[in-house]
């Protein structure tokens, strides 16, 4: 079994450090010569998002597997444009799109699931609605959508920023978020690659929690002082950061659990950052 990874982010890349002896070959895209370098020997081939080099797009042909973790821009998907037809035409009997549970958009705090209907409510998101529609009228049931809660893993975590001086304690009352520890996010990859049809499912934790409270837990396995709360309201936040509090949502994940055999490892962000300081996360 080939598979061919378009982006190799911190998701895609965990998801080949962990699975990749289950595939024959492994080749992909990556955006900067350095990263290409990082990833020897890997058959890699760099992708600026306008041009796909000839041997990237007839990798992509032959995978039979694919895992898309590129973004989309502010207009057209590059992906879709660079390489939608080799693999709508290719051989891969199998698409994994990785998306966001940003696309179901405010919901007020209420619980949602994978039958409720998409509403975007800023233009990044709205981009990821229109992928995902433009490669499942591309590839039907061979497509594969997976919605992700807020990634965190080793290096990128609460301990993480505490050590660094990063970590703000943000009070917006009511708000909490769905998140999923990077190695939960691969094992959902895997198993949407072994179920026999696509679909689209939500992958997150089964706990979602205001982000102050990650925080502070944090703070607490370390044995340092939380970070001071800041109100919502009068936070210095970079338009990105606060286009996170917009939305506000429960997120079920049990569809995902059945249908892709999951059993998380990490099924709360307590699970998730006890593991991470017991492998020496946050430590100076």
């Amino acid at each position: 079994m080939n598979l061919f990874v378009i982006g190799f982010g911190y998701t895609a890349g965990r998801f080949v450090h962990l699975y990749g002896d289950r595939f024959a070959h492994i080749s992909g895209t990556v955006r900067t010569a350095e990263k290409r370098a990082q990833l020897a020997p890997l058959d890699i081939d760099l992708f600026d998002g306008t041009t796909a080099a000839a041997d990237a797009i007839a990798n992509a042909a032959r995978a039979d597997v694919i895992l898309i973790s590129v973004p989309p821009g502010s207009g057209d998907d590059p992906v879709l444009g660079a390489f939608g037809d080799a693999i709508a035409t290719g051989h891969a009997r199998r698409v994994v799109y990785l998306s966001t549970i940003g696309v179901y958009g405010d919901h007020q705090g209420g619980w949602i699931d994978e039958d409720t209907p998409l509403a975007p409510g800023h233009d990044r998101v709205k981009a990821r609605v229109q992928v995902e529609t433009q490669w499942r009228a591309r590839l039907g049931d061979r497509l594969a959508v997976l919605r992700l809660g807020g990634i965190y893993g080793p290096g990128r975590n609460a301990l993480v920023e505490l050590q660094q001086g990063r970590a703000r304690r943000i009070i917006r009352p009511g708000q909490v978020f769905n998140r999923i520890h990077v190695d939960d996010a691969a094992a959902a990859i895997m198993g949407a690659i072994a179920r026999a049809h696509g679909g689209a499912w939500n992958i997150c934790d089964d706990e979602p929690a205001p982000p102050q409270d990650v925080i502070a837990y944090a703070a607490s396995l370390m044995g340092v002082a939380a970070p001071p709360e800041q109100p919502f309201e009068t936070a210095e936040l970079s338009p990105m950061a606060r286009s996170f509090y917009a939305s506000n949502r429960r997120v079920r994940n049990i569809r995902a659990k059945s249908d892709l055999a999951l059993t998380f490892s990490y099924p709360d962000y307590r699970a998730g950052l006890d593991a991470l300081w017991a492998a020496g996360e946050g430590r100076a």
